[in-house]
């Protein structure tokens, strides 16, 4: 789809390494249309190289108008686009048409595959995935093999980001979540998420579960409820950084951003419960800071520190 043959590692390694849909966010209303750059992995993508960490995206964006905007959106940032990641085609949208009652509907046009080129010789040291692409066919497979060839080398985090409308029955989904699950250190989920995946449990009884699959950290972000992080030796309530609203637009993207700056920066603690204080409220912050301007607009890393010293 991409090119002929596997793609050329790339030259220098990377922090992170970010797989996923990089797509147009389309919002009409009554007023008028309105397009930005969306995709959850995209957004984290963008969020980690405005903090600073050396960040590539293997993503899939079309020859055409909205890819250019895309690209001009994450290099803007800083973002390395990995070889393989602009395609022929179109680039993918999620459209939300709003009525004047405020209903909203939703459609998606999406294609998601990709050519993953050889990070062997240079492995990051994450590798961040989720949302669409780790869950639509045909590039959720090669999602799902680079992970398994990379677990060893790095810290692999996953966020499901889901979105029921792509991804068939409940029972599909969930199959799916947990063998990603099984490959990752990782795993952050919304308890939106949780509750659509696990309607019968409760938030901690869905992290318990997500570290007998294997995970080493389950975080369950719960809006202006705070967070729960654990592992299989602690559980810490996080709470939410006091922040006066705009909107929510990339609120968990952001937080997904900052918790993998933490997993880079948290010196030789592992998991002792005062480093997962300190992810936790990082993270928080990032999402603070992003909820209270309008738009998927991440902090800076002199933002975020402005605000610890505040």
């Amino acid at each position: 789809m991409h090119t002929n043959g596997k793609p050329d590692h790339p030259r220098q390694a990377l922090d992170v390494v970010v797989i996923g849909e990089a797509l147009t966010d389309v919002v009409t209303t009554p007023e008028g249309t309105t397009e930005h750059p969306g995709g959850s992995p995209a957004n984290v993508a963008y969020g980690l190289a405005r903090l600073g960490v050396s960040t590539g995206l293997l993503t899939s964006i079309g020859a055409d108008r909205r890819g250019e905007v895309l690209e001009e959106h994450l290099a803007g940032a800083g973002v390395t686009l990995l070889p393989g990641s602009r395609s022929p085609g179109s680039t993918s949208t999620a459209t939300a048409t709003i009525a004047r009652d405020g209903s909203a509907s939703y459609a998606f046009d999406i294609t998601w595959d990709v050519e993953p080129p050889d990070l062997g010789p240079t492995p990051p040291k994450v590798l961040h995935t989720g949302s669409i692409a780790s869950f639509l066919s045909p590039g959720a497979g090669k999602v799902k093999a680079m992970l398994q060839e990379l677990r060893s080398e790095c810290i692999i985090t996953c966020d499901p980001n889901i979105r029921p409308a792509l991804l068939g029955t409940q029972a599909e989904a969930r199959h799916t979540f947990e063998d990603l699950v099984r490959l990752s250190t990782v795993v952050k989920l919304s308890d939106e998420d949780a509750e659509w995946l696990y309607p019968e449990r409760a938030l901690e009884e869905t992290a318990a579960h997500i570290l007998d699959l294997g995970a080493d950290l389950a975080v369950i972000t719960k809006g202006s409820a705070g967070s729960l992080l654990a592992t299989p030796s602690a559980s810490l309530s996080i709470p939410a950084v006091k922040s006066t609203v705009v909107d929510t637009i990339g609120a968990g993207d952001s937080y997904m951003s900052a918790l993998i700056l933490g997993l880079l920066t948290r010196g030789t603690g592992g998991y002792a419960p005062s480093v997962l204080e300190q992810l936790g409220h990082t993270a928080a912050t990032a999402a603070a800071i992003t909820v209270s301007r309008a738009g998927a607009r991440p902090p800076t890393g002199d933002e975020l520190r402005s605000q610890f010293q505040r």
